[in-house]
């Protein structure tokens, strides 16, 4: 047996560097020779990248959203028998050491990705970049932060008619998720009319009572989500590669949260079909606390999200799924509509659900029954939350 190293390969001509958007094994998996070991951002696309070797993962060497250059060693796998390290053409100058002391053709080799990136995304263009590492044996980000605390002016395109600036770090990792989602799932969305009125009645029971414990109507509705989760594990579930479905034993439930100046991140209640009604309320708002300090949760587990409107006055939407998660729930605000199921005309409370799936994991018939499972715990909530549910 032996380790060996597992390197970005060269995908395109030119290109020097590529972010690892997610992984789709973890040290101790078997892998096969040319199945699909995690993904990376290039500034084309989206791709799963198979794997050089038959062995086992031993470990990452990147994480999630890391930027490494051509030819770096992402992981290490231990294989059997004399098995030669793949040579990596096209490899920045040095990427066989680490990442950070690639160089590329073109690119002052004095710029790690890491630096580059961050450039980037402080509006410091090519040209900038280069000057600076004309008079560096090795720019790192302190510099860049240096030459920007000195009064070093980042020059942007004027004119009369638009602005530019940079986009922000947490909006770019949004939009690659979601460009990998529109180029993996196979989204199928329906949506059905809850009776709201019993989380409105519940809800104004708790805040009469004395007790300081006092969650919101949200959170009766994600802890009804997460104990619904319990009994459809195929919503516990994701693809790995195109040949496997990964289920997770307990949910790990994400809700969006937004930030000032349209930011999203997500908040992840861990294990959240385990937690009785109070520790889920009081792990949800530490949660989503965290969030909105600007911490987004976001992993492989999370499954499936919740994101919530009802603040905005919004009844209906189509929300979108980002892997590896295989559906996302949106709540809508309360209205007054006529209840469907009386024979005389009665008025009540009611709000939206609407759920979209990836109709590679799931089919129509297991999506609504989980909706409408998630419906007749949402209408009779006081029963299921004082039941010990």
């Amino acid at each position: 047996m032996a380790i060996i190293s597992v390197r970005i390969p060269q995908i395109g001509e030119g290109l020097q560097e590529a972010r690892l958007v997610g992984v789709l094994k973890h040290p101790g998996d078997k892998v096969r020779r040319d199945e699909p070991i995690y993904q990376m951002e290039t500034d084309k696309a989206v791709m799963d990248v198979e794997s050089p070797y038959d062995g086992v993962l031993v470990e990452w060497l990147g994480k999630p959203d890391d930027i490494l250059a051509i030819g770096a060693e992402v992981a290490r796998m231990e294989v059997e028998g004399d098995v030669q390290e793949m040579v990596v053409h096209g490899a920045a100058k040095g990427s066989e050491a680490t990442s950070d002391e690639a160089g590329s053709t073109g690119r002052a080799s004095n710029i790690p990705p890491r630096t580059r990136a961050y450039a980037k995304e402080k509006g410091i263009s090519e040209q900038q970049l280069n000057q600076l590492a004309a008079g560096s044996a090795k720019l790192m980000p302190a510099d860049i932060d240096a030459f920007l605390e000195s009064g070093g002016a980042v020059k942007a395109p004027v004119s009369d008619k638009y602005d530019d600036a940079p986009v922000s770090p947490k909006q770019r990792v949004l939009a690659s998720r979601l460009v990998r989602g529109s180029q993996l799932v196979v989204p199928g969305t329906m949506s059905v009319a809850a009776n709201w009125e019993s989380i409105e009645h519940m809800r104004a029971r708790i805040k009469a009572n004395p007790d300081p414990f006092k969650p919101s109507a949200f959170t009766m509705f994600a802890y009804v989500v997460a104990k619904t989760l319990a009994d459809f594990p195929i919503f516990r579930s994701t693809l790995i590669g195109d040949e496997t479905l990964r289920t997770y034993k307990h949910v790990q439930l994400g809700i969006a949260v937004s930030l000032p100046g349209d930011e999203l991140v997500l908040a992840v209640v861990p294990d959240a079909d385990a937690l009785n009604w109070r520790q889920f309320a009081e792990v949800a708002r530490e949660k989503i606390d965290l969030a909105r300090s600007g911490k987004d949760q976001a992993n492989e587990a999370v499954t499936i999200s919740i994101t919530n409107m009802q603040s905005f006055g919004l009844r209906d939407a189509i929300p979108v799924v980002v892997p590896p998660a295989v559906a996302t729930l949106f709540l809508g605000a309360p209205y007054n509509s006529i209840a469907p199921e009386r024979s005389d005309l009665h008025i009540q409370r009611t709000a939206n659900l609407a759920l979209t799936f990836d109709h590679r994991v799931l089919n129509g018939v297991g999506a609504a029954e989980f909706l409408n499972a998630i419906k007749d715990k949402v209408e009779a909530i006081s029963s299921f939350i004082e039941g010990g549910h």
